[in-house]
């Protein structure tokens, strides 16, 4: 079914290419905003079941539409927001994905729309309850290769950098040339070294890439 979406973006251009996009895709704009006090207004009023909004905003024109995402997470838990940066900061994906468990968040650099298949793909799957976190600032955490990420031998933490991205096992397997159990081994292994608890399966995906935007 078409999602109600409300964009929040200061800059017109990219708000309007926003929408149009959005559109484009089959979904309904309810809510087009350029500052964070009129996307909490916006999503007061109109309850989207996705938030697409820009980190910087009016007023202050620091990460305003950051803090006001998180705000709207935490007063409507299960609200769907995928955060656009014009630079990796790695502080704001990790704040966003620490709220409501991680699930239904993403965080993408703006130059990813312009990949217009892969942001639709973005858009839906974080609607739906998944987690996406841009693959430069995967790339930039694994290059470090800091503590617990140390404990994974490359090939999981390629994986673990795949899942953060949002693959599915299936696609994680075709990007690799891999088996989806080989797969399904990789991902153990990384459940296990980052100490993940067995009972909360259903969430350690999303756990494993907090671990990683942690570290």
């Amino acid at each position: 079914m078409p999602l109600r979406v409300a964009v929040a973006e200061d800059a017109v251009l990219l708000r309007e290419g926003l929408v149009e996009l959005v559109r484009r895709f089959g979904h309904r704009v309810i809510a087009a905003v350029g500052d964070a006090e009129a996307l909490v207004a916006a999503v007061a009023a109109e309850r989207p079941d996705l938030l697409i909004t820009d980190v910087r905003m009016p007023p202050g024109d620091a990460d305003d539409g950051l803090r006001a995402a998180v705000e709207l997470r935490l007063a409507h838990p299960g609200l769907p927001v995928l955060v656009l940066s014009q630079y990796v900061e790695r502080s704001c994906a990790t704040r966003l994905l620490d709220t409501g468990g991680g699930a239904g968040v993403g965080y993408l650099l703006k130059e990813r729309i312009a990949a217009v298949a892969d942001f639709r793909t973005a858009v839906e799957r974080v609607a739906a309850g998944g987690t996406v976190v841009d693959p430069e600032v995967i790339n930039q955490l694994l290059r470090r290769g800091p503590d617990p990420l140390e404990r994974l031998s490359p090939r999981e933490q390629e994986v673990l950098g795949l899942m953060a991205q949002g693959l599915s096992n299936a696609n994680l397997a075709a990007r690799l040339f891999i088996s989806a159990a080989a797969v399904n081994k990789h991902i153990g292994n990384i459940f296990t070294k980052l100490d993940l608890p067995v009972d909360t399966d259903g969430h350690r995906r999303v756990l494993a890439v907090l671990a990683l935007l942690r570290a």
